[in-house]
């Protein structure tokens, strides 16, 4: 009986050491991984409020574009137009609205007149629009949709447009912040027809000391920077000029303008075009 006493006593004493030792192995492993990693402290992130956050997605879109396009029979070039653009701005992060204006008479076409209406119908978050032919399509994604403050942006240049280059050319798309296209009072509505209303709007601008800013060294020329889409077997255009149009568009036009422009909308639709909406003025 004594003898198992002692030896069950010795066993007490062993099993008891050991769990001393293991339990000082365990804090002296802990201690000396303190001292030997060096820890970051522990961050705590605040929880996203949604209210900041919709500040944000605001603040992504510090200006808006309205593209006006001056429009007349034009609708198989308008259903490759629109999802186009659309694609080009969403991958530029532009916000933006397509405006389709057309001349619903019989009249010769006069593309400033539409632009002048185009300025007046659009919507006023727009704080820069863009004068766009339909059938003039970017393909360099190093043209820049952006809003210039204090001049008008043409990236249609010269050197850059499939057809036309000579210096005073404004044609084809120019951007224009809403408050210039206003202070010089628009595009002159006194060229009927095709062509030399852009030739007068650059006098309006150089008037008014308005710079007028293009691409530079964006890798194309006129070849690759745009896709023109217009056939001139099928939809020839109005080249007629009447009595003096172009000896006129050497000289500012103090007749006609924004201020004076007189029309009635038959109708207003918002069309979808593969994803694209348009903002359609007859």
């Amino acid at each position: 009986m004594k003898l198992r006493l002692r030896q069950n006593w010795f066993k007490i004493t062993v099993l008891g050491l050991l769990c001393l030792l293991v339990v000082f192995c365990r804090k002296c492993f802990i201690e000396s991984g303190e001292k030997c990693v060096d820890r970051a402290p522990i961050q705590h992130f605040p929880k996203p409020d949604p209210m900041v956050r919709g500040k944000q997605d605001v603040a992504e879109f510090e200006h808006k574009l309205c593209l006006l396009v001056p429009f007349r029979d034009r609708f198989q070039e308008l259903l490759e137009f629109a999802p186009h653009m659309k694609s080009f701005l969403d991958a530029q992060k532009v916000e933006f609205e397509i405006w389709v204006i057309n001349q619903h008479d019989d009249y010769r076409f006069n593309r400033a007149y539409l632009l002048n209406v185009g300025f007046k119908e659009s919507s006023k978050s727009c704080d820069y629009i863009g004068l766009h032919d339909v059938d003039l399509l970017p393909v360099n994604p190093r043209l820049e949709y952006k809003y210039t403050e204090d001049s008008v942006y043409h990236l249609s240049a010269p050197g850059l447009h499939p057809k036309y280059d000579y210096e005073t050319f404004l044609g084809g798309v120019l951007l224009i912040p809403r408050k210039i296209f206003k202070h010089v009072d628009g595009m002159s509505t006194k060229y009927w027809g095709w062509g030399l209303e852009d030739d007068e709007f650059f006098v309006r601008l150089r008037q008014a000391n308005i710079r007028v800013e293009r691409p530079d060294r964006i890798g194309s020329g006129k070849s690759n920077t745009f896709k023109d889409i217009h056939d001139s077997r099928k939809r020839k255009r109005d080249q007629t000029k009447c009595y003096n149009q172009r000896n006129l568009t050497r000289r500012r036009d103090r007749d006609t303008g924004l201020s004076t422009v007189d029309y009635t909308i038959a109708a207003q639709r918002v069309l979808q075009i593969d994803g694209a909406e348009v903002h359609y003025l007859d």
